[in-house]
């Protein structure tokens, strides 16, 4: 137990002894009240409530009693003075925000540097092309999995880049998310090879592709199959999640409708939980590839 852990014990210890007394409730002294008592319970039973003339049930009533003999033994068993000083709350005003300034200035040609360079320390093979090449791109990255079953988004990004004819005139079988049929979904990723979505934002720094699900837009399609495919927009790169997160605050802002779930993916499957050694595909696909699409 941690030094703090016991100074708190003792503390529960002191006070449980002060609020076994035999006493009625009416006679017992404050400074003999339970830890709870002491510390935030209305006095004479915390949390109890009255009917109002109403007949209805009114808010818990009281005053909090013996706070500070509390606050001064719990200090004590800490071995230090009371801490009387509210915290102030750091005025950050106009001041420089570091956050902010990691890649700044930065092109989008040099972020697509940045990813790259990223995508080799969390193990994501980088295809590069530009609208043109894409559908080739596509199948290249699909036929090096030697996939037989495919799954992918219902999203109109498919079809926008002709992505669409690419995996009809494939010899794989093909399985579009089904938002009115989930457990259809929710199977068909679990056998599928590969699962092929587009990157709603992509962060840079740590090689992460940013999913909104939604509708059309299931997360097993990204989760379950053996190997990931993250179509990447040029034009969704940002520099770090310093600038997603605020581009999610804008859109909550603005009055638009979030999706309930975000998902952060940063290549494939990874977990080092156990004597550091590292486990690639644990909770999720075990390869991942990242088509970088030139889109201007």
């Amino acid at each position: 137990m941690t030094e703090k852990g016991k100074a708190i014990n003792t503390v529960l210890q002191h006070a449980n002894k002060q609020g076994s007394s035999d006493q009625p409730e009416s006679e017992i002294n404050t400074s003999s009240l339970s830890l709870h008592d002491q510390g935030v319970a209305t006095h004479p039973r915390a949390g109890a409530t009255e009917k109002s003339s109403g007949g209805e049930l009114s808010q818990p009533q009281g005053n909090i009693v013996n706070r500070e003999g509390f606050l001064d033994r719990l200090a004590e068993s800490f071995g230090r003075a009371r801490v009387r000083e509210k915290p102030v709350r750091p005025d950050w005003g106009h001041k420089p925000k570091p956050q902010w300034e990691v890649f700044s200035g930065y092109s989008r040609t040099e972020l697509v540097e940045v990813l790259k360079e990223q995508c080799l320390l969390v193990h994501t093979e980088v295809i590069e092309t530009n609208k043109a090449g894409l559908g080739a791109a596509l199948k290249e990255a699909i036929d090096r999995s030697k996939a037989k079953t495919v799954v992918t988004w219902d999203d109109p990004r498919f079809a926008e880049f002709g992505l669409d004819e690419v995996l009809n005139g494939a010899d794989y079988e093909v399985f579009e998310w089904d938002s009115n049929d989930r457990d259809a979904g929710i199977a068909a990723a679990e056998r599928a090879d590969v699962g092929i979505t587009f990157s709603d934002m992509t962060l840079a720094e740590s090689a992460t592709v940013v999913l909104f699900s939604g509708e059309g837009k299931g997360r097993s399609v990204s989760l379950l199959p053996t190997n990931y495919i993250a179509v990447i927009p040029k034009s969704t790169i940002v520099p770090r999640i310093t600038q997603a997160a605020a581009e999610i605050d804008r859109r909550i802002a603005a009055g638009e409708t979030i999706a309930s779930c975000v998902n952060f993916i940063s290549g494939p499957s990874n977990s080092a939980d156990i004597e550091m050694s590292l486990v690639v595909g644990v909770h999720g696909p075990v390869k991942a590839t990242y088509i970088i699409m030139d889109d201007a």
